[in-house]
């Protein structure tokens, strides 16, 4: 078994990483517009709950009118039964 003593790799060719390339330039920062500085406050736990709260409205209310339509529909269905039950 032979063990090969470990060698540096060889960076003289363009295998520098990215960020020594662009460390010299500055890269342009536009100021938070007031939306941006809400959600990156301290208190994103709000911004959290709230979305999460409309998350949770949207899903109630979608299963409620689901829940309707499903309950018209097998009311109309009780009422074709019964009207084919009762014609002779």
């Amino acid at each position: 078994m032979i063990i090969h003593s470990i060698q540096e790799a060889d960076t003289t060719y363009g295998a520098t990483p990215y960020d020594s390339v662009w460390t010299a330039q500055e890269v342009p920062v536009q100021q938070p517009d007031a939306l941006e500085r809400t959600m990156l406050a301290q208190d994103k736990l709000y911004v959290v709950l709230a979305v999460v709260l409309i998350i949770w409205i949207g899903l109630a209310a979608f299963i409620y009118r689901t829940d309707r339509k499903i309950d018209r529909l097998e009311r109309k269905l009780d009422a074709r039964i019964s009207d084919e039950d009762a014609s002779p």
